[in-house]
């Protein structure tokens, strides 16, 4: 018996299926959320997925009606984790990522926990992991979780869309060096099942609003600062700039991959004055250039060489210079090249 199968018999012994992901949801705890809970459904089963957070509207055009909130449902989502028999943990390595007050409600449960992910360093929490730091996103994972466990029968639509979604915004729309072979024939499967590739994309490209455009134009032509002896970018954004362009959830979040586009350019890091805390999202390229473990060592974070997380509780200007200050510790200079 494989580990999929392992797990595919935990789901069918299973009474009460809860499914979580971490704060501060993203395509891929979405997708790979949603892929597991039609899939637990066609095998006769019933979960419930708890989340910390709401995502951003833009993801929204899913069917997320499953999904309970602990920001808005806290004592339906206490209810959930007592009843479980099984909590699947998607797309974290850590229990302190789901929030702290997910995070005790986690700790604290009896039930058997299997996590998937494709984070590096987990911690050994659960029953069942499967940690697959090499594979590009959560979703592709459920995807072999459907295949390996004999039942690539049931894969259809429903159960690959929110897959594909997954994979697609993790992958930054298949351009980072995480693709592999074996995730383009993944995506043969799902777009064999019936899954409208050209839907998600206009979903997620055609639904821009203008507040959105308005702010990322501002942040390019006012905030943009380059340190071209490192070619690293910087964009800084505080919480009253933020609420001029009347901000809500998701509008930055391709900023750092848009300055990252700009020739030559090895990373991108953003800032955004958020809750009371400095949100810093780090993007790289190659992979002589990581920045997760800037991210790890200065900025309480962390997640994949060339995309990750982080927060700083210094002001705007605190952070930024302290950032400047780390930049020569990570990156070569340029001049002396």
């Amino acid at each position: 018996m494989n580990i999929y199968q392992q797990i595919e018999s935990e789901i069918k012994a299973a009474s009460h299926i809860v499914i979580t992901s971490h704060k501060s949801a993203d395509g891929d705890s979405i997708g790979s959320s949603l892929g597991l809970l039609h899939f637990i459904k066609k095998l006769g089963k019933k979960a419930i997925i708890c989340h910390p957070d709401k995502a951003p509207d833009f993801l929204y055009w899913l069917d997320t009606s499953n999904i309970l909130l602990m920001e808005e449902s806290p004592e339906k989502v206490t209810e959930a984790f007592k009843q479980a028999d099984l909590i699947f943990c998607l797309d974290y390595n850590a229990t302190n990522r789901v929030g702290p007050e997910m995070q005790s409600l986690l700790e604290e449960s009896t039930s058997k926990k299997i996590m998937i992910d494709h984070h590096l360093n987990p911690e050994e929490f659960p029953f069942i992991t499967v940690s697959e730091t090499a594979v590009c996103s959560t979703s592709q994972l459920i995807v072999e979780l459907i295949e390996q466990s004999g039942h690539i029968d049931l894969l259809d639509e429903t159960i690959g869309t929110p897959l594909y979604l997954g994979i697609l915004t993790d992958t930054g729309s298949f351009r980072f060096n995480s693709v592999q072979p074996r995730t383009h024939e993944i995506l043969a499967k799902l777009l064999a099942s019936g899954v409208q590739h050209h839907i998600i994309h206009e979903k997620l490209s055609d639904n821009n609003t203008e507040s959105r455009l308005r702010l990322q134009g501002y942040a390019m032509s006012e905030k943009l600062e380059i340190l071209y002896d490192y070619n690293v970018a910087i964009i800084s954004l505080s919480k009253e700039e933020l609420a001029t362009y009347n901000y809500k959830k998701g509008d930055t979040d391709s900023l750092a991959n848009l300055v990252l586009s700009i020739k030559g350019m090895k990373a991108a890091i953003v800032f955004t004055e958020r809750d009371g805390i400095m949100k810093i999202s780090f993007r790289s390229k190659g992979a002589e250039n990581p920045v997760n473990v800037l991210a790890t060592e200065h900025f309480n974070g962390g997640g994949h060489a060339n995309a990750s997380g982080g927060m700083s509780d210094l002001t705007v200007t605190e952070t930024v210079e302290k950032l400047k200050e780390l930049i020569p510790q990570y990156f070569s200079n340029e001049q002396q090249n």
